[in-house]
């Protein structure tokens, strides 16, 4: 900790890389064990390690129990042994937890430990007296010895001077040929704030855990433009948890109460997509981030934090969380020896979350085609007043201007959230898309991408003014809302009786005509097909993907955009879903044994015992170091599912690693070997395990024929949803289920299969058939 821009370079090349997620997962899966124990939880309490490392974590985990502690500095695990106390007790190395145990069950946890492969060390004791005492057996002496109450007591208050300055941006200034409708259009949807974030989505899996029931992708052509995600609380039911984001840094530079209190807003027209009951069940998480101590940034803090802290009290709602980065500055001196220096804005990124009442409710910007018509209407809860200072219109232009967006009537955003929620339970909302960067015309863009329909607006309604730009792209709060046009009068009522009526008005109707029309007074102000508005809302995640990946891969992709027979996802199925062919023999107790398999890296196995068990097995946790250490007899099973994960040590070749830990190991080749040998067993691979399963083919009979998985030709990891067509097969997963068409998700960065030397596609086909 220093004050910004007085490290040196090599510091940053020195400093804590916090990427091993590996570590992290052993961690959690021993955590996971042990919470799962119920009231026989060997685990009394926990602190992750972070700024401070041990000597932050290991006294504020003592002084929240109301205890003191000893520690012994060298059971400590690290692998320098020639650090001194200080280095040891105070940095900051990650992926590790401090707990409190037990002291009963402390050969319990150890086992539990060693089971998952987590490195674990007893280090000290609690004891009565609320003193912190830390020895060093190597070199001798007591490096801490001191009151707990001294180090962790009431700190003094800090007392800071600052001042104040206004903004002093000018008006937004426009000109004529500026403020072409199409022009600014197609500036804005270019910016990377706004444009399509395919190239950043793709490359992270949304599937993992199997629990995911909204994420960024929407529609049958999977454009990211979900307002909200939403997972399933387990895998019966359909309640969960929703999670919404609210940013507004540009504002920061005009008004930071405005960003802050709009950052809010933002999160809660977000979260408001997912069905909850209530405004006063949502909680928030702040993370903030400014330049303590730069010239106003700390007035410019404080204002903001009490703006936002008087915004919550009138919303009902708590953050009970946050995270601070305050040294968003960096210095430095040119080659001419000049003193130069960047300050970040102070910005806010606000995280919503709240239990999801039904995840089935959760409204989506896909626009619905229905029988009698739709109306599209926007909720504007900034009443017509349409600011323009910080908005994505502006930034394209290269000015701020001086008057920003803002929450002027909190009770607005409450009854709105209210409404929606009531709107939500009686399925009067076909879909929904708040209001945020880009405006309005940005909003119905992204409703019209996912959609493959049209659009015929009228701006008649929104202002009285000649302005259009206003209207179109300010970045006031609000929502666009399809609903029936037999719903559209029940709807009107609802926001009236909540004092909203003067902020929603009717834009006009959804069309089949792959079309978007923007008029005023009879006047075509716009008229573009979708298709071209959304190649150029692609085009920035096209080019960032044409240097980062392959770029033919990058190409076909980018063409897809041209194809008007492209269906996108669907189902098509060959066998009823809702039959359970398991049924009768659950119902008589009998479920045959299955070993759910894992290794390092993996982390689908929850899922995977949850799909097992509804299709009547009894699915058994079997991790590599159960047969490695003979506690585990795949003897005893019927079928063994590899699951897939992120990687296996931090390389490629996940799954390669994997087998090779069994055929380079005496008792798990046996083991394997038997296994597969037998006549009444089965066995599935997925993701890492798929992979793992290939490199086994010498245990395997009839494998002559089976590829392997390698690098991805887009040269990236790839997260996508694709259509599968099911051809007759042998396979006992796919009885009944020939010439079903369905959409199913993959995620590997290694997932494209390679035949052996010589072989073809056509020669396996017939000899799987």
């Amino acid at each position: 900790s220093m004050h910004s821009g007085h490290n040196l370079e090599t510091l940053d090349f020195d400093s804590v890389q916090r990427a091993n997620p590996e570590m992290q997962r052993r961690a959690q899966e021993v955590i996971d064990r042990c919470w799962q124990r119920g009231d026989d939880n060997p685990i009394l309490a926990i602190h992750d390690v972070g700024a401070g490392g041990l000597s932050n974590a290991f006294p504020e985990l003592a002084y929240g129990g109301g205890v003191g502690a000893w520690f012994d500095l060298r059971r400590i695990p690290n692998e320098e042994p020639a650090m001194s106390p200080r280095e040891i007790w105070s940095n900051e190395a990650q992926e590790r937890y401090v707990l409190a145990i037990r002291p009963e069950q402390r050969d319990l946890f150890l086992s539990l430990c060693e089971r998952e492969r987590c490195p674990v060390a007893i280090v000290g004791e609690a004891t009565i007296q609320h003193h912190l005492r830390v020895d060093d057996p190597l070199l001798g002496g007591t490096p801490v010895d001191m009151d707990l109450e001294a180090l962790l007591g009431k700190p003094p208050r800090m007392q800071r001077t600052v001042t104040r300055a206004a903004s002093r941006f000018p008006a937004l200034q426009l000109e004529p040929a500026q403020g072409h409708l199409l022009q600014a259009l197609e500036r804005v949807l270019r910016l990377p704030a706004v444009a399509d974030k395919t190239f950043l989505i793709t490359i992270s899996d949304r599937t993992v855990g199997g629990l995911c029931a909204r994420d960024p992708c929407v529609g049958p052509w999977q454009v990211p433009v979900a307002d909200v995600a939403v997972t399933l609380a387990d895998f019966q039911g359909f309640r969960g948890e929703a999670f919404a984001l609210g940013e507004r840094a540009p504002l920061a530079l005009l008004s930071g109460p405005a960003s802050g209190r709009m950052a809010v807003a933002e999160a809660l027209t977000n979260l408001a997509a997912a069905r909850i009951e209530h405004l006063a069940h949502v909680r928030l998480s702040a993370n903030w981030m400014a330049s303590a101590g730069a010239l106003h940034e700390d007035a410019l803090l404080y204002d903001t934090v009490a703006a936002v802290r008087d915004l919550c009290l009138s919303l009902g709602i708590s953050i009970p969380v946050g995270k601070d980065s305050l040294s968003m500055r960096t210095v430095w001196q040119d080659e001419q020896g000049v003193d130069r220096a960047v300050t970040a804005p102070l910005s806010l990124v606000v995280s919503a979350f709240a239990n999801c009442v039904d995840v089935r409710r959760t409204l989506t910007p896909e626009l619905r085609w229905v029988a009698g018509g739709s109306e599209l209407l926007l909720v504007d809860l900034g009443r017509g007043k349409n600011r323009l200072g910080g908005s994505a219109l502006a930034q394209v232009y290269a000015q701020v201007g001086s008057e920003p967006p803002d929450l002027d009537a909190p009770q607005d955003l409450k009854a709105f959230f209210e409404v929606l929620q009531q709107l939500q339970r009686a399925g009067r909302v076909l879909a929904y898309h708040d209001r945020s960067d880009g405006g309005l015309l940005v909003t119905l863009c992204e409703m019209l991408f996912c959609s493959h329909l049209g659009a015929c607006i009228d701006l008649g309604a929104l202002s009285p003014l000649p302005d259009v730009l206003g209207p179109l792209f300010c970045e006031e709060l609000g929502a666009v809302l399809q609903v029936a046009h037999s719903e559209q009068e029940a709807v009107l009522k609802a926001f009236a009786a909540a004092g909203l009526a003067h902020c929603v008005h009717c834009l006009g109707s959804v069309t089949n005509s792959g079309e978007l029309l923007v008029t005023r007074a009879g006047k075509t102000l716009l008229s573009s097909p979708v298709s071209a508005l959304h190649r150029l809302w692609s085009e920035t995640t096209y080019r960032l993907q044409s240097l980062r990946d392959d770029p033919q891969c990058a190409q076909e992709e980018y063409d897809r955009l041209l194809d008007p027979l492209d269906v996108g996802l669907h189902a098509s199925l060959s066998f009823d879903p809702e039959q359970n062919g398991a049924g009768l023999l659950i119902g008589r107790g009998h479920r045959p044994p299955v070993a759910v398999l894992r290794e390092q890296g993996v982390n689908g196995q929850v899922e995977m015992a949850a799909a097992f068990h509804q299709a009547g097995f009894a699915a058994v946790d079997v991790h590599m170091s159960d047969i490695l250490s003979g506690r585990v007899n795949l003897q005893e099973f019927v079928g063994l599912v590899a699951c897939g994960g992120f990687s296996y040590g931090d390389v490629l070749g996940a799954g390669e690693g994997w087998a090779k830990s069994i055929l380079f190991n005496e008792r798990a080749r046996e083991a394997f070997a038997q296994f597969f040998a037998r006549g009444d067993v089965f066995a599935l691979g997925v993701c890492n395990g798929c992979q793992m399963l290939s490199h086994l083919s010498t245990l395997i009979p009839g494998t002559a024929h089976w590829p392997r998985f390698v690098r991805n030709r887009s040269e990236q990891f790839e997260a996508r949803w694709v259509m599968l067509e099911v051809l007759p097969s042998p396979s006992l997963f796919l009885q009944g289920m020939a010439g079903s068409r369905i959409p199913v998700p993959v995620a590997h960065g290694e997932g494209r299969a390679q035949l052996p030397p010589g072989a073809e596609w056509s020669v396996v086909r017939s000899q799987m058939a």
